[in-house]
């Protein structure tokens, strides 16, 4: 029952981890101020509008800074400007969060260095799974991204709520890639240089936790990586929002069912 509720787990994280939200077009739409000029990549407007006092750290309807607006649209020199007038780059949008996780999802290497240059902390701690941009990274295989967090000082054994590290996500959730077979590697040269108690990946000191839990749930995850490489690419071609739609259980009778006609509309 564990194991079945934890492939239940892992269906939903797959799917959706991550799935940040970027400024709808309705949004942009109604931007103005310093939230436009971050969008637009105006850094004349931005400086134009700080000189007349405009608040760097006003929020949209989604708590989005203009920082947060800057990294969404890759604005590189727009952040920059936003970072010398004051701009507050640790803050956390709606969804818990900050620009660093943003550029990290993005696999915007560059960005990534920026907001760290610019004061935005590698060791923050965002998203609803209160993990952090290094572990969001390592989930989609963003090997030069954690690459660039871990040398800025990135926390390597940082537990999520589920009680994973990067490296268990990279393993776990990663496609078997050469992505996150990379990241893999770069995690676990760091650790074993910083003689990090994470390194084997399954200890949680220094926050003592179940080994035995640990283990099995990495057990149960494999089996879950096990069933589903044994659904046909066929079946995969109908998969717009992930896994979720299949039932995994069946894979290995070699029948993957489709819990909902395949949308065939592209």
């Amino acid at each position: 029952m564990a194991c079945r509720l934890l492939l239940l787990v892992l269906l939903l994280i797959s799917s959706a981890a991550f799935a940040q939200t970027a400024p709808s077009l309705q949004q942009v739409a109604k931007y103005d101020g310093l939230h436009r000029a971050a969008h637009d990549g105006d850094v004349a407007a931005i400086k134009t509008l700080v000189e007349a006092g405009a608040d760097v750290n006003a929020r949209d309807g989604s708590g989005r800074t203009p920082a947060h607006v800057a990294a969404f649209a890759s604005h590189d020199d727009a952040l920059r400007a936003l970072a010398e007038a004051g701009v507050d780059m640790n803050a956390l949008e709606y969804q818990d969060y900050d620009v660093l996780t943003i550029a990290a999802v993005a696999n915007d290497p560059d960005m990534v260095q920026l907001a760290m240059d610019l004061g935005n902390r590698a060791d923050l701690t965002t998203s609803r799974y209160e993990g952090t941009a290094l572990i969001a990274a390592a989930h989609l295989g963003h090997h030069e991204v954690v690459r660039r967090l871990i040398k800025g000082g990135a926390p390597l054994d940082h537990i999520n709520n589920l009680d994973w590290t990067a490296l268990i996500e990279a393993v776990i959730l990663g496609d078997g890639g050469s992505d996150h077979i990379k990241t893999s590697v770069r995690w676990s040269k760091q650790a074993r240089t910083k003689r990090s108690p994470m390194a084997a990946g399954l200890h949680h000191s220094p926050m003592p936790r179940d080994a035995d839990t640990m283990k099995s749930s990495i057990s149960c995850a494999k089996e879950y990586r096990r069933k589903v490489d044994k659904i046909p690419p066929f079946y995969k071609r109908f998969a717009p929002n992930g896994l979720a739609e299949y039932d995994v259980s069946s894979a290995d009778r070699g029948t993957p069912h489709v819990r909902y006609p395949p949308r065939l509309d592209g």
